[in-house]
């Protein structure tokens, strides 16, 4: 859906206001009925604000399409990656930005794009950039039929965010490491004993074959509470492409050298002989190499299931303020 891009800030009179539709997932890990009221009284100092809490998985989306074809000025959200993730996939080649305000437990996207990570201090930013409004294109990855912002992963990984976001409460209290345990129980029970197995298939005939992928479009994979998780380092948000890495197998031997080059920041996962670089993709192919559904994942949060799916980028697909 084709929108008129957002007006600049010299375009505005005094007495104008932008509008802005605040998309709120009220599940979220740290939103709540208090925040986002305090959010949505603030917001109305300097713009004209319509706030709607989504209600169901995907709803966020669908809000984002019909914000877009009422004309708003920007979508704010209030959430988390996943929350981010549904919004952006509405926004996509829309020209109406996504201007993101931290309500989740890690907000990676908002980290990689400049956002304070603090609720307040988000919040106060944005009342500031009612005066420099100054939106910036950022590349989109996609498999199938859904857009990532900063990351995507099949197999294990994904596997892991389902089981996860499965029990939310855990997930809020204990954080990182609530998801470092059930990676390494969901490793031992599903992934050393005939683990699922894919294979990524290159626009120059290369075929990768391995047990689990993951692909981003910017630097940062995750966090580990403060620290960042960079498996792939040649990709940022405006690179016109992303890069993968296919784990060839998941024999327990290799897993303490796979998360060594995960979180010390100067190494990288493909430096590994255990893993398989994909680098500088604007197409691929992944597909299930023994019929089984392969889990995935867009951005943290789980996506279901495929046995085949097209990658590729969308440069500029997405415009944000921050």
């Amino acid at each position: 859906m084709e929108s008129s891009s957002p007006p600049a800030a010299t375009a505005l009179t005094s007495t104008e206001r932008r509008r802005l539709q605040v998309i709120v997932n009220p599940n979220a890990t740290t939103t709540n009925a208090r925040l986002r009221s305090l959010v949505v009284h603030a917001l109305d100092h300097r713009y004209e604000i319509a706030a709607v809490d989504t209600e169901a998985p995907g709803h966020a989306t669908e809000l984002a399409r019909q914000a877009v074809a009422a004309g708003v000025d920007a979508v704010v959200t209030l959430g988390g990656d996943g929350t981010v993730n549904e919004v952006a996939n509405g926004l996509a080649n829309s020209g109406v930005p996504l201007v993101p305000l931290p309500g989740g437990a890690t907000n990676v996207y908002h980290r990689l794009i400049g956002m304070p990570s603090d609720l307040v201090d988000a919040t106060e930013h944005v009342l500031a950039l009612a005066d420099r409004w100054q939106p910036r294109a950022v590349d989109l990855g996609r498999i199938g039929d859904r857009w990532f912002t900063f990351a995507a992963g099949i197999g294990l990984d994904a596997d892991v965010v389902k089981r996860v976001d499965a029990r939310p409460r855990i997930k809020a209290r204990f954080g990182p490491w609530f998801f470092a345990s059930v990676a390494v129980s969901t490793f031992l029970r599903h992934y050393t004993v005939r683990p699922p197995r894919l294979v990524l298939e290159l626009p120059d005939g290369a075929a990768l074959e391995g047990a689990t992928a993951v692909f981003q479009n910017a630097r940062e994979f995750t966090y580990f509470a403060s620290s960042p998780v960079r498996l792939l380092h040649d990709v940022t948000l405006d690179s016109s492409r992303i890069s993968g890495a296919v784990l060839r197998h998941t024999r327990p031997t290799i897993m303490p050298g796979i998360m060594a080059r995960a979180l010390v920041p100067r190494l990288e996962v493909t430096g590994s002989r255990a893993v398989h670089p994909a680098r500088d993709l604007t197409t691929a192919t992944l597909r299930s190499a023994d019929d089984r559904a392969l889990p995935f994942q867009v951005d943290g949060d789980y996506a279901g299931q495929l046995t085949s799916a097209e990658l590729g980028v969308g440069p500029g697909a997405l415009h944000v303020v921050s």
